[in-house]
């Protein structure tokens, strides 16, 4: 075995030996990117992990923590450095190790489960040949920051958070904390707004896979063991803990319990919590209280816990929404109208999709459709009525909720029934008969007798 070959297997307790020289033939406008990873049991996503940056990378360095399947045999074909460091239950001391392994002078340190576009890659090495090259910038900038769309199984995006992936190669920046571990920030951090980072690892697959969630757990429970008034972690461990429920069908009612308990607890705190986690908290909390309709006392917390929402999250669409609901459920349309009016605009491409990220209304984008109508309906605005009930009959032409108090309000009025047929006509198909009662068993249930019987009789003349 060669010695290169031995340099790239010694272990943890060896690491402090390797060289961090760059090659001879480094020049002064040139800049190296390690990439590097640490592993365990990633099969089926190390191919994907260093394809992307095999076009880009000066190195790209694998630090395996235990794989027993061929994570390791498929990081070596493609060329990786492979290391090998013994599990201890703290993520920060395996990733500093795979740091001190590197040589470049920037690391891009994604895990497996991530990846950048090819597109995205090739603008990332013109960032940092742009920042290494300007004299300014690159004695100041040591970290940059970037957008990471979590995806589903399905690859639609379930949220976006800000990430700090990319850094330079020097030894004030790792990462500190055995689960959650935050990098330590050096120097000045520059946003990029233009490249994306995607993750797959909080897909339901993946978590029943890895059982990522139950170790999760239990290190967050180490860690506040250590440090019980840390909020971050509790944060962590709220979240976590939620998605055990949901995996588990909500089955542990002490686990359902102590997740409420932590979430208002981040809820109801001065001490920094990450936005996306204060966001997941009061999500969390909102859902139990909604679900509560038979108790005015928890209906009253839910509105204004949404009010409180809104008010520190007004750009959130999700958390909006919710609001939204509320105030019509109140009466209180116009509020309604211009917050949903707002997200209409800033999220929507021109023909009604929903474009931007988002939990609940990305699973279905005809909630804040609805909303709107509900909104319209009570402002008396019939050209609006008419509009949103128009897109939501068009993607689902059954929905009785919505057909019936279209034609009452309608006919309320004074839209002629030939003038309502007209715009029915539009969405429905006045020669089918399955059409035409469910256009006279909606104009019944409004109280529309007259328009339903007209209805009935074209149906009969239909059938012959």
């Amino acid at each position: 075995m060669s010695k290169k070959k031995k340099k790239q297997n010694k272990n943890a307790q060896n690491s402090s030996q390797k060289s961090h020289n760059p090659p001879k033939n480094q020049t002064k406008a040139e800049v190296k990117l390690s990439q590097v990873m640490i592993v365990k049991n990633e099969e089926k996503n190390i191919e994907r992990a260093l394809a992307w940056g095999k076009p880009i990378a000066f190195e790209q360095i694998v630090v395996d923590t235990g794989s027993t399947d061929k994570t390791v045999e498929i990081a070596e074909k493609m060329g990786a450095k492979v290391f090998h460091f013994e599990w201890i239950k703290d993520f920060s001391a395996a990733k500093n190790y795979a740091i001190e392994q590197a040589t470049g002078d920037w690391i891009a340190f994604l895990d497996a489960d991530e990846y950048v576009s090819s597109e995205d890659a090739l603008k990332l090495m013109d960032v940092l040949k742009k920042v290494h090259q300007n004299h300014n910038i690159h004695n100041s900038v040591t970290i940059l920051s970037m957008p990471m769309i979590h995806l589903n199984d399905a690859g639609d995006a379930l949220s976006v958070y800000e990430q700090k992936r990319i850094f330079k190669n020097i030894k004030e920046i790792r990462y500190v904390g055995k689960i959650h571990e935050q990098l330590l920030a050096y120097g000045r951090i520059k946003e990029i707004d233009d490249i994306t980072l995607m993750h797959t690892g909080y897909s339901e697959t993946e978590h029943r896979e890895k059982n990522k969630v139950v170790r999760n757990i239990e290190l967050l429970r180490e860690e506040l063991k250590t440090n019980p008034n840390d909020m971050m972690k509790k944060a962590y461990l709220a979240d976590s803990l939620q998605s055990k429920l949901v995996l588990d069908d909500y089955s542990n009612e002490d686990e359902i319990a102590e997740t409420e308990a932590l979430f208002r607890e981040v809820i109801d705190t001065k001490d920094y919590v990450a936005n996306f986690l204060r966001k997941k908290a009061y999500m969390h909390v909102i859902g139990e209280l909604w679900e509560q309709k038979d108790n005015p006392e928890k209906q009253n917390e839910c509105d204004l816990l949404c009010e409180k929402a809104y008010l520190e999250f007004p750009e959130d669409l999700d958390i909006g929404y919710r609001y939204a609901v509320r105030l019509n459920r109140n009466l209180e349309f116009q509020i309604a109208w211009d917050i949903l009016k707002k997200y209409e605009l800033q999220l929507t491409d021109g023909e009604g999709h929903i474009v931007g990220a988002s939990a609940e209304i990305q699973a279905d984008p005809t909630k804040i459709f609805g909303q709107l109508l509900l909104a319209a309906q009570g402002l008396g605005d019939i050209e609006s009525t008419i509009s949103y009930a128009s897109v939501l009959l068009t993607s689902d032409k059954t929905q009785q909720n919505i057909l019936s108090p279209y034609i009452r309000v309608l006919l309320q009025n004074n839209i002629t029934e030939d003038e309502v047929l007209g715009l029915l006509a539009k969405i429905y198909d006045l020669s089918a008969p399955t059409d035409l009662l469910l256009i006279a068993r909606a104009a019944k249930d409004c109280g529309a007798i007259d328009f339903a019987k007209m209805i009935v009789t074209i149906a009969g003349e239909v059938m012959g």
